[in-house]
């Protein structure tokens, strides 16, 4: 689930964006992309599902952060390759 997760690149650098940031990301990660709310929301759901992100409601927002512990096991997975 976590290699699916990650088998498309703008799923991988909404990873990589929330890994650089300390808190977590509301609306910004649609300023980072070149894709439509739609389209990076559909990425966010699959992240979140795989349990690479989460998501924690502000408000009328969303904001997502890494989920710590499953980075870890993605890490120890891949450096076992």
């Amino acid at each position: 689930m976590l290699a699916k997760a990650l088998g498309h690149p703008a799923r991988v650098q909404i990873v990589r964006l929330l890994v650089r940031r300390v808190s977590c990301v509301c609306g910004d990660i649609v300023d980072e992309l070149p894709l439509a709310q739609s389209t990076v929301s559909q990425h966010l759901k699959v992240l979140k599902e795989a349990g690479l992100i989460r998501g924690e409601v502000d408000g009328p927002r969303v904001c997502y952060c890494v989920e710590p512990g499953t980075l870890r096991r993605l890490k120890v997975l891949v450096a076992g390759l």
